[in-house]
């Protein structure tokens, strides 16, 4: 079975971008973020493989889930949190979909799974390009928490980060928290509103409640939501749930505002479709940030950086690589070159030669770089750009 369903192409994507995510976090120290991205890898393999149950490739799926799951369950842990009663009762890796789901679903079960909480490890530099967007972030949240006496009318709280995906929006919020040594609480608002919805209300007053307690106990927080749209998107049509628990996070929001000049508590939001916002949450956000595709210097220091550990032969020309690749993404580009390592180690052991543990894979040429990229076109459509394009000519407010 082939996937020709655009449906199901956006699903292996966007597992595929929510495992590389909870890595790099997971490399970085950023546990809570990197718990969150791997439920949500879980959740979109397990969906893929109910959809399509005929599909060869369901078990590697469900393997990786099974992996990423186990993964999971190790943090936890080691962060003190729970896991419910029943989930190890569940085998991702051999189970049918449906009890696979089930297993799953216990891992989004409770409020300190959902929202995680740290001190992330994460430097200004590892966040390549965007400078007007870290200008912006550092006007509004690293200098007011340096100097608050140079704040006389104070400073924004809401801040939302808005552009393609794979382009650097955690990156950026997890920067900034770091740079202020503040806590970083990170909340999926996707799974706020989906296993929620009845509770939702309730949990979104927690949620600030929460982290109000740890602005009182140890300095700055910065609450991360990603897919605000999830939770402030315009509907056709709402349940009284949904409506409830999206005023709520309005009151939440216009406490932070209003609430005195000096407190140290930031919301920001992320989102791929900043259009569907509902205009009475977009006025809550006072700093409106457009995080774009890398421009040509970016992707060139990108691949410096993803290729800085590959064996790499004198005929790769990194400045050539930049100019082939306009209109990918950070996250497109670290995966062609994931992509280019796979294909020299493939090679390697197709020859037989893996066996040897001393064995090595050849250098990589810029003729294997030019055969991914055939085979590899951006995530972003030039319709997707030019819809950013003009919604940051209206709302942008940098």
């Amino acid at each position: 079975m082939v996937l020709s369903n655009q449906a199901a192409k956006e699903l292996e994507d966007s597992a595929y971008n929510y495992a590389s995510q909870a890595i790099r976090m997971d490399s970085q120290g950023s546990y809570g973020a990197a718990i969150s991205y791997y439920q949500r890898a879980i959740a979109t393999l397990i969906k893929l493989a109910q959809l399509y149950p005929d599909y060869k490739l369901n078990r590697m799926y469900l393997e990786r889930a099974a992996a990423y799951q186990e993964r999971v369950k190790a943090l936890q842990a080691a962060r003190g949190v729970t896991p419910a009663a029943d989930q190890a009762a569940g085998d991702v890796s051999s189970a049918a979909p449906m009890q696979s789901t089930r297993s799953v679903e216990t891992l989004k079960a409770s409020f300190d799974e959902l929202v995680m909480k740290e001190k992330p490890d994460v430097k200004w530099e590892e966040v390549i390009g965007l400078d007007d967007a870290k200008r912006a972030i550092k006007e509004s949240i690293i200098f007011p928490v340096k100097r608050p006496d140079l704040f006389p009318l104070g400073w924004p709280r809401g801040m939302l980060l808005y552009g393609p995906p794979g382009c650097g929006k955690t990156m950026l919020a997890a920067a900034a928290a770091s740079e202020i040594e503040g806590y970083f609480i990170t909340v999926d608002a996707a799974s706020i509103m989906s296993k929620w919805l009845g509770e939702a209300e309730k949990n979104v007053s927690k949620l600030f409640n929460y982290a109000r307690k740890l602005l009182e106990d140890n300095g700055p927080v910065m609450i991360f939501i990603d897919e605000l749209d999830s939770l402030l998107g315009t509907r056709s049509q709402e349940v009284g749930g949904e409506i409830r628990v999206r005023n709520q996070f309005l009151k939440e929001m216009d406490g932070i505002i209003d609430k005195g000049k000096t407190i140290q508590l930031y919301v920001i939001g992320a989102t791929n479709k900043p259009w569907s916002l509902d205009s009475p949450f977009l006025r809550r956000f006072q700093k409106r940030i457009y995080v774009p595709l890398p421009d040509l210097k970016a992707r060139l220091e990108m691949f410096k950086l993803y290729t800085a550990p590959l064996k790499l032969d004198a005929s790769v020309d990194l400045n050539q690589l930049a100019k082939l690749t306009e209109g990918y993404s950070g996250s497109d580009i670290r995966d062609i070159c994931q992509s280019v390592q796979l294909r020299v180690v493939s090679e390697l052991f197709d020859s037989g030669a893996a066996v040897d543990k001393n064995s090595q894979t050849r250098e990589i040429k810029m003729q294997d770089f030019r055969e991914v990229l055939r085979f590899r076109r951006p995530s972003v459509s030039p319709e997707m750009l030019r819809a950013f394009i003009s919604w940051t000519e209206n709302f942008k407010a940098l």
